[in-house]
């Protein structure tokens, strides 16, 4: 019988050593510096939402040039105000996927050729990955925060129920069958004539509705599992505005799609909940997460399980490059260190993260 292979050797980290993250794998370019204990030193992030408003989303060839224009001034200004340069960087980390494969190729360029220059550690970063691990941040959960645990990731292009068992170790037990949620909250936004981004405007928009107003459905809606589906109630909402709506009714519609989304992702969570005996918290993550109805119900369903819901900040609930160093420290503890060709990619799921060997920790 073969010997058993050992894991891979966990990487000492010292508290005052310092690590970079960049983000670049949509529309933000993001740069920060933490402290190997996970505080946060530095951070910017510099929003390409005036480059594609006009086009009512992201065009990718817009965003990829930003992040050319942009990301290694930012990286600059923060090591600048970490009170540092390039020679004082112990590990780099930057997004390798997934993501518009234009500005990982930017963002992951930049942080090898920082790492070889240096000589020092380069993490290749999964996007989703960063925020499922960024509630372990000290800041974020101070006590500190045990595997296994249920991540519910919420954003435009994602919609997922994951146990994450540990760092690159990930199940993905649901997913959405169409829409991701901020997709559907976009779209739906954009059907109330709202502009684009559309998720934060109709959350304003929805404060002042009622929901009851409208019978919209709740899709999947106490089904097994824990699957998505959002096309349903973007076509009731679709439905109902070619009706015409007064000022009234557009805030009532607001509020009753929202409320329909909480319901359903409350709904999902509780259902995620019973299939992952044992995990120590809900974690809600992704920029749907900075939505005020989601996370009171989501606390809800999290405090029927006798659980606590970990929401990051909502500066750190969208793309961020904090999460991207925390996820970077995370890796490099666990002995998780990148060669230089590893290729960026455009897909990359949660659940292949795993490597040849399992992680130390």
């Amino acid at each position: 019988m073969p010997a058993k292979q050992a894991g891979p050797e966990p990487v000492a980290l010292r508290p005052d050593q310092l690590i970079l993250g960049i983000e670049s794998s949509c529309d933000e370019t993001a740069a920060a510096v933490l402290r190997g204990d996970g505080t946060i030193l530095a951070e910017a992030v510099l929003s390409q939402l005036a480059d594609h408003a006009p086009f009512g989303g992201v065009v990718p060839e817009i965003a990829a040039r930003a992040h050319l224009a942009h990301l290694p001034a930012l990286v600059r200004r923060v090591l600048d105000h970490a009170g540092t340069d390039m020679a004082g960087l112990s590990a780099v980390a930057a997004t390798a996927g997934p993501g518009l494969i234009g500005g990982l190729i930017v963002g992951a360029t930049l942080g090898k050729g920082i790492a070889a220059a240096r000589g020092i550690p380069y993490l290749a970063i999964n996007h989703l990955e960063a925020h499922a691990l960024t509630p372990r941040l000290p800041s974020v959960s101070p006590d500190g925060l045990r595997f296994p645990y249920l991540l519910l990731l919420l954003s435009g292009g994602h919609c997922q129920c994951v146990a994450v068992e540990g760092v690159a170790r990930h199940r993905r037990l649901g997913t959405t069958l169409d829409d991701a949620v901020g997709e559907a909250f976009d779209k739906s936004a954009k059907l109330l004539g709202l502009p684009w981004p559309g998720g934060p405007h109709l959350e304003r928009l929805a404060a002042g509705g009622d929901p009851a107003r409208f019978a919209l459905p709740r899709p999947m809606l106490g089904r097994a599992g824990c699957d998505f589906s959002f096309s349903g109630l973007k076509t009731a909402v679709a439905q109902v505005v070619g009706k015409g709506l007064d000022a009234a009714a557009r805030r009532d519609l607001a509020a009753g799609f929202q409320a329909a989304v909480a319901a359903v992702l409350a709904d999902r969570a509780r259902h995620a909940l019973a299939m992952l005996p044992g995990a120590t918290a809900l974690v809600v993550a992704g920029g749907v997460a900075a939505n005020g109805a989601v996370r009171a119900a989501l606390a809800r369903a999290a405090a029927g399980a006798g659980l606590p819901l970990v929401a990051p900040p909502v500066p750190l609930c969208t793309d961020n490059a904090v999460m991207v160093a925390w996820a970077g420290i995370e890796r490099l503890r666990a002995g998780l260190v990148d060669a230089m060709d590893h290729a960026p990619r455009p897909r990359w799921p949660l659940d292949q993260l795993a490597p040849d060997r399992p992680p130390v920790g």
